[in-house]
């Protein structure tokens, strides 16, 4: 058994071909993915259209296997939820995604937590910029 087909059993979710083949992407992946992402990757190994993979991101979403995040230039992301905060850097103009590690981070959501006495289970945060290649071309 690979660990796609294991998750997917751990959650009580069917185990398809398309969703082991949306699941080993994102698990390979390195950073977030969209869905039209997804569609341009998989669609040469499988049949597969926009639709089947919205409804598999959404059932390995609601089962905590993803992480789903809006972003500011108004697309929806996807990863792997391996329960770490992630936080990304989106190019403004090609839309190129970096996933950054903010280690600051963490002590301040352990002070906001002893402040406000709430229990953070989550928190989005993206950072818009010019990568380099893009600035090259200004």
């Amino acid at each position: 058994m690979n660990k796609e087909d294991t998750i997917l059993k751990s959650a009580n979710l069917k185990t398809t071909k398309k969703r082991m083949l949306i699941l080993s992407l994102l698990n390979n992946s390195e950073v977030p993915l969209t869905p039209e992402d997804i569609l341009e990757k998989t669609s040469k190994e499988v049949n597969i259209n926009l639709s089947t993979i919205y409804r598999a991101l959404s059932a390995l979403t609601e089962k905590g296997i993803l992480l789903k995040q809006l972003s500011n230039d108004g697309r929806t992301y996807y990863q792997i939820n391996n329960r770490e905060h992630k936080h990304q850097l989106v190019c403004s103009l090609c839309n190129k995604v970096v996933l950054v590690s903010c280690y600051p981070l963490k002590k301040f959501e352990n002070d906001l937590c002893k402040e406000t006495g709430f229990t953070i289970t989550s928190h989005n945060l993206e950072f818009s910029g010019i990568c380099p290649e893009c600035a090259k071309k200004l």
